[in-house]
């Protein structure tokens, strides 16, 4: 039975990124920024088919925003994160599938692209479109973010008590490369070991190792246990950040025998963090459902300009919020009282402030009968 105590408590997060097991190639979080495009399109048709739009444009549009969405926020990240890195390597800014999409260069891009495509519809204006769009768009992030938490990725500082996410697929992926014949690596966390949690942020985590037996003593396989874990749980960035095991102590574990292989489990510690992914994509969700709610009621007599005013303020504002709690992506924002999500979330804030202003002085559109 669930109580208050075990919704407050920790949790040890380690899903594997690939949807299917075997099937590396579907990942969760390119499942969910496709589905989020297709969703975006179906919403599209809807809204285009209530207004007396051709729903036939809604193909050109999702061509306008695939792109947009996929160069800028690239673009993005390699101009305000790490030009150094790519401007000296500029094939590597191809190399989407490694990581770094930033939703700043996202955001530029499309406002860019929609230009584009509403400068030849005659039927529509700039900031009917994007007026539309945003709602849409306010949905993608909040399963684009699903899908970084899938990849236990853009994570938060400690939370400095016992509530929060340890990330653990790291480390559960190098111990995977032990030099021993490890068949699964599985991070837990240990129901039995709750008299440690001390209020502190620092809490239990176990591993359980599942090693094949091969040519290996039980003695040798423990001498080869301590050493290799206890690297990989003290020496890894990665694990210096997500987990707390001390490197002068000696490894806490059991080994047993089970049948036709070894099990392991190793007793250590986790940092528990905020798991700010979480936090934006509900934050995004409930954008979304106030931008639809809106757009349901007036529709065709909203003021040009609101909805995207909004929705600048609000995802914006939220990014800014937020970023308090998120690790810093770059090492060069470390010694920033704002970091660059936020130094470029501010001028966006100005923006949707000042075009919602200029849309409420204007008014509601009247009925045409």
């Amino acid at each position: 039975m669930m109580t208050i105590e075990s919704i407050l408590t920790y949790v040890v997060w380690s899903p594997h990124p690939a949807v299917f097991s075997g099937f590396e190639r579907l990942r969760w979080y390119s499942l969910l920024f496709a589905l989020g495009f297709i969703i975006s399109q179906q919403i599209m048709i809807y809204i285009y088919k209530k207004e007396g739009q051709d729903e036939k444009l809604v193909d050109k549009l999702t061509i306008y925003m695939v792109l947009a969405t996929i160069i800028g926020a690239r673009l993005g990240h390699v101009l305000f994160y790490e030009p150094e890195k790519y401007l000296s390597n500029p094939i590597d800014i191809l190399k989407v599938w490694e990581g770094g999409l930033a939703s700043h260069g996202a955001a530029i891009a499309i406002l860019f692209a929609l230009y584009l495509y509403a400068r030849k519809i005659p039927t529509q204006t700039y900031l009917w479109v994007v007026d539309r769009i945003v709602i849409v768009v306010a949905m993608t992030g909040a399963m684009i973010r699903v899908g970084n938490l899938m990849n236990s990725e853009i994570g938060g500082k400690p939370t400095g008590t016992d509530s929060g996410f340890v990330f653990a697929r790291d480390a559960e992926e190098i111990l995977e490369t032990l030099r021993i014949p490890v068949l699964s690596v599985d991070a837990y966390k240990p129901e039995d070991r709750n008299s440690e949690l001390s209020g502190n942020g620092i809490v239990p985590v176990n591993f359980s190792i599942k090693i094949e037996k091969g040519g290996f003593s039980e003695s040798d396989l423990r001498t080869a246990l301590e050493t290799d874990v206890k690297y990989v749980l003290t020496r890894f960035k990665s694990s210096q950040k997500y987990l707390s095991e001390d490197p002068e102590s000696p490894l806490k574990m059991d080994l047993s025998e089970q049948g036709d292989h070894y099990l392991a489990t190793v007793y250590t510690y986790g940092v528990a963090r905020h798991p700010t992914q979480i936090y934006e994509a509900l934050s995004y969700l409930i954008i979304f459902i106030i931008l639809y709610a809106i757009w349901n009621r007036h529709k065709s007599n909203i003021p040009d300009g609101l909805l995207l005013g909004f929705f600048l303020v609000s995802v914006f504002g939220m990014r800014f919020i937020w970023e308090f709690l998120k690790e810093n992506q770059v090492e060069f924002e470390e010694g920033l009282s704002l970091n660059m999500g936020q130094s470029l979330s501010i001028p966006l804030v100005i923006g949707g402030l000042v075009l919602m202003v200029l849309a409420l002085k204007k008014g509601f559109k009247t009925e045409k009968h």
